[in-house]
């Protein structure tokens, strides 16, 4: 298969081969993510196929905005109303319980024209996206060309990130064909992610809800709007054998680059003196650091992280930095880690994850 870069102007084409079962990368404010129709059970399969993806790792539903979400979802609780309200269009997937829907209406709608099913949502999501759960993510991205692919194709787009299966997700149409170049139909190119780290997911199916995975949404905002908030035990630590995850991201070994990395997390000075301490003479130890310490680490490669004091810089260029070790073949990744307060919360679940959680406290 050859894989066709898109341009902007392309949405129809993007919007045909969704609708049809194909494969498009997709830009999104946060990563890019590998779309496909979400209501046909044999094309989201071969999402799974083409990442290499567990398939107990549910994915993510797209809408265009949210009044799709009745289509799709029941006992839709009131704060979701109230966040969708407040951060969509943006990086905040909300899981919620899937509308499971009768007998005698299936039997209606078998009565419909195919246009009209697919268009206005009358199929029930399929067990392919949600992983044999009764609940499924939801989320409308905030990059004006996703949305219009979304809505030119009228399905739901299930769509995780557009990289290989355990490697860090990608952030440019480049980064993407260099994961999916001959596995899918065609990337469309929009540019740089704005966000640089995958959505923030919250599980409103709970009382209080919980925050399954931080994201681009900080943990503080959320609780804003939110009365009560708990935070799953996995953001912080590797799940359990046997622990079956509620959201992407949750139970594997994920971002991670060719190269094994330790994390070291505490004050940034202390951490940069840490690393230097302990990193080894050879060239092939790789350094990830805060841009105030790059110039200690001259006779190695060293990606700038963005300010210690910039979470926001440091997700945007965070993956770009992972997949950038992979291109100068370093054979181990030494990594400064920031607070976990705001956006740094997310960067540190990223780096926690590409590290397997081998992380050094200073």
């Amino acid at each position: 298969m050859k894989t066709q870069f898109l341009r902007p102007k392309d949405v129809d084409q993007a919007a045909r081969i969704i609708r049809s079962g194909g494969l498009v990368g997709l830009p999104t404010e946060t990563v890019y993510g590998l779309g496909t129709n979400g209501l046909n059970p044999m094309a989201v399969r071969s999402i799974f196929q083409a990442k290499g993806r567990p398939q107990d790792n549910p994915l993510i539903l797209h809408i265009p905005d949210a009044s799709w979400l009745e289509l799709y979802c029941e006992d839709i609780p009131e704060a979701a109303w109230r966040l969708a309200k407040r951060f969509w269009p943006g990086p905040l997937t909300m899981v919620l319980k899937c509308r499971r829907r009768s007998q005698e209406e299936l039997n209606q709608l078998e009565r419909e024209p195919v246009c009209s099913k697919t268009h206005f949502g009358l199929k029930v999501i399929p067990d392919e996206v949600t992983a044999g759960l009764d609940t499924v993510g939801m989320r409308c991205p905030a990059h004006s060309i996703c949305r219009a692919v979304i809505r030119t194709a009228g399905v739901p787009v299930a769509a995780p990130s557009g990289n290989l299966s355990g490697k860090p997700s990608p952030t440019t149409a480049q980064h993407m064909m260099d994961d999916m170049g001959g596995r899918i139909d065609a990337i469309l190119d929009g540019g740089d992610c704005q966000v640089g780290l995958e959505s923030t997911i919250v599980d409103l199916t709970c009382s209080p809800p919980r925050l399954l995975r931080p994201g681009g949404v900080p943990l503080e905002e959320l609780r804003v709007v939110l009365e009560e908030i708990e935070m799953d035990p996995a953001v912080t630590r590797l799940m359990d054998e046997g622990e079956q995850p509620r959201a992407p991201g949750m139970k594997y070994r994920h971002y991670a680059p060719k190269a094994p990395v330790t994390v070291v997390r505490g004050e940034p000075m202390r951490s940069a003196q840490y690393i230097l301490d302990h990193i080894s003479d050879s060239y092939w130890d790789g350094v990830i650091c805060f841009n105030e310490f790059a110039h200690w680490y001259q006779e190695h490669p060293v990606e700038k992280l963005g300010s210690s004091q910039d979470c926001w810089e440091q997700a945007r260029r965070l993956f770009r930095a992972l997949r950038a070790m992979d291109e100068n073949g370093v054979k181990h990744i030494w990594a400064q880690c920031p607070d976990t307060s705001g956006m740094g919360l997310a960067v540190v679940n990223r780096l926690s994850k590409a590290a397997g959680f081998h992380i050094v406290d200073v």
